[in-house]
């Protein structure tokens, strides 16, 4: 879900947060700074979940990306569809 009020993708198991990432747009770009998710649900794929929404938003806005955050770059290296969006 877009938290647009925060400026972040959050993923959510009933009411618990599951992960977020966080985001600014400037300029034409989706800035990518930060993933996290909460420890207790890592290695259940909520990362690349959140990484998927947030690319898919920006190419769905006309914008670039700029994946300042590890894991975004990295899944963007694992998934060569999203390479074309970044700035």
């Amino acid at each position: 879900m877009d938290n647009t009020d925060e400026n972040r993708f959050e993923l959510w198991s009933e009411q618990t947060r599951v992960g977020l990432i966080d985001y600014t747009i400037g300029d034409g770009v989706m800035t990518l700074p930060h993933t996290e998710v909460d420890p207790a649900q890592g290695g259940h794929g909520h990362g690349g979940t959140l990484a998927k929404a947030a690319l898919d938003a920006a190419r769905e806005r006309g914008l670039t990306v700029d994946p300042v955050c590890p894991f975004v770059a990295d899944y963007i290296a694992k998934n060569p569809a999203y390479a074309d969006l970044v700035a």
